[in-house]
């Protein structure tokens, strides 16, 4: 391998006007997340009052000082629950991402109970579903701080209530799997809820704060008459000490805490750190935020980003006379051999078939992929049909389906087409996919889609023999557009969970170390599967 040699002006009039739309970008990104911390903070009195701490406040007492921590899908939700974009909170009303606990790297899951009282919100209920999935498939513990209202009764939808059977199936199959699921009931879980501890493989209960139980007393009066308070029912002591549910007592969230992290301290499970012997990548990682521009059909060399992930900047282009739009180089990040896939242009039979030898060589190395978007997708016209783009794409998707090694991709500016699917977009199930905050994602772009439509309408036209009338096929055009556009946004695409997370490209190399490390942890971790999960006493 040989250091990349950059032809990238970094101090250009181009690279100074791409930063400056970047950093617009990520100050969206940054206001959405203060967004949704700030509305929690705002029940901070309340929880003093009751002696709690915010959940923001548990997940940074859970987790090592000073250690690496992923944030995972934190603008979910957005612009789901309302329309507008002033008034809409992101985050799905949980906090989620993988940390370290007592040296072991865990998936962290915490109620947001400092708004709507942790009832769970229908994107946030798609936001556990798909953190459980990455802790089953990495072989991550799952801590989980609970304490929610459960299903909000004002908004209830049977589908939810359907669908949200998912999330206790999911703890059973990763306690099954010999990964250890631990609970901090830190205040209520009713109905469905009070499975979340039930299917916990350990459960850590607050004195005074914790509730569980199938029916509180206002359900449980309307169904039966009984009356019974909420300690008779479900309270911390007598699950300890009377149901067995719970097995530790802890006097606040801090003893609770400080309990779970004793508990994760003692699985002995030991974890990988970056080498701090890794060779930083030659070129400037500050770089990343002008490389892309805000009009994604401007070309980029997409090896000017690899060079700056990768250590040394050392690169090793794989067939680059072949299918040269279709880029397929090895490299290393923080010591662990990869293969980069990219694009510098539409991805034509010969990229499709460079780039499925490539994945299957990577398997046969055991090398995991980044994948990096910028695709417009797979090449259309005469030639391209002839000369059989259909069955070599689908060569190419069949590679990336049945690939054996950690596919993780990165969106970083166009997602377009069938290329969404061949550069491994979320319907393909990569380990891990996170978005730059100007990346784009459609089936094809706005314009594209609206000259389209057009040519439709006035083929529909002439057959019958009338006019087309101009004004309305400007007026569709312009309705296209802007559904296209709004629907691409890379805020709208997270808030809809089609990643993991929007990142600052700044960070990208130290995301995907975390995220490579993830994935090696979990190859070499020896886990005990059971035919059943651990059921409690």
């Amino acid at each position: 391998m040989s250091v990349f040699a950059s032809n990238w002006n970094a101090n250009g009039d181009a690279a100074q006007s791409r930063r400056l739309a970047m950093l617009v970008r990520l100050e969206v990104l940054r206001a959405l997340e203060r967004r949704a911390a700030e509305a929690s903070a705002k029940a901070k009195p309340m929880f003093d009052k009751r002696g709690q701490l915010l959940p923001r406040e548990r997940v940074a007492l859970l987790l090592d000082p000073g250690a690496p921590y992923l944030p995972l899908c934190s603008v979910a939700g957005y612009l789901q629950d309302t329309p507008d974009a002033e008034k809409s909170i992101p985050g799905g009303g949980v906090v989620a991402g993988i940390g370290w606990v007592s040296g072991v790297r865990c998936m962290v899951l915490a109620s947001d109970s400092g708004i709507d009282a942790g009832a769970v919100q229908p994107m946030g209920l798609e936001k556990i579903l798909r953190v459980q999935e990455i802790a089953l498939e990495n072989r991550l513990p799952f801590v989980h701080l609970v304490e929610s209202a459960g299903a909000n009764l004002m908004k209830y939808r049977v589908e939810g209530f359907v669908h949200g059977g998912a999330l206790f199936r999911n703890l059973a199959r990763l306690s099954a799997a010999g990964i250890p699921v631990v609970t901090v009931q830190h205040g209520s879980g009713t109905a469905g809820g009070a499975y979340m501890p039930g299917l916990s493989d350990v459960v850590v209960m607050v004195r005074g704060r914790s509730r569980a139980f199938l029916a509180g007393p206002p359900l449980l009066k309307a169904a039966t008459g009984e009356i019974a308070t909420e300690e008779e029912l479900g309270g911390a002591e007598m699950h300890t000490a009377v149901s067995g549910l719970g097995e530790y007592l802890a006097e606040d969230d801090r003893h609770a805490i400080g309990l779970a992290r004793e508990i994760v301290a003692q699985l002995g499970w030991s974890s990988t750190m970056a080498s701090p012997d890794t060779v930083p990548p030659h070129h400037g990682v500050d770089d990343l935020l002008a490389l892309m521009p805000s009009d994604l059909r401007q070309p980029v060399d997409m090896r000017e980003v690899m060079a700056r992930l990768a250590d040394g900047s050392d690169l090793l282009e794989f067939k680059p006379l072949y299918g040269a739009q279709t880029l397929c180089v090895q490299g290393r990040i923080d010591g662990r051999q990869v293969g980069f896939i990219s694009n510098n242009g539409p991805i034509d039979v010969a990229g499709a078939n460079k780039a499925t030898h490539f994945i299957q060589r990577c398997c046969q190395l055991g090398h995991p992929i980044v994948y990096l978007q910028n695709t417009t997708g797979y090449m259309v016209g005469r030639e391209s049909e002839q000369g059989g783009m259909i069955k070599h794409g689908s060569k190419m998707i069949q590679a990336v389906t049945s690939a054996t090694v950690p596919q993780i991709t990165i969106q970083c500016g166009a997602s377009f087409g069938a290329g969404n699917y061949g550069m491994c977009g979320r319907g393909y199930a990569p380990r891990f996919l996170f978005s730059w905050p100007a990346a784009k994602t459609a089936v094809m772009g706005g314009e594209q889609a609206a000259q389209t439509m057009r040519i439709v309408a006035e083929a529909a036209a002439a057959r019958k023999g009338v006019p087309a009338d101009a004004a309305m096929l400007d007026a569709q055009s312009a309705r296209i557009v802007e559904m296209f556009e709004r629907q691409a946004d890379v805020f709208y695409t997270s808030g809809l969970l089609l990643d993991d997370g929007v990142i600052d490209p700044r960070d990208t190399r130290a995301v995907l170390a975390e995220c490579l490390a993830v994935c090696a942890d979990a190859q070499a971790r020896r886990v005990n599967p059971m035919q059943f999960g651990v059921a409690r006493p």
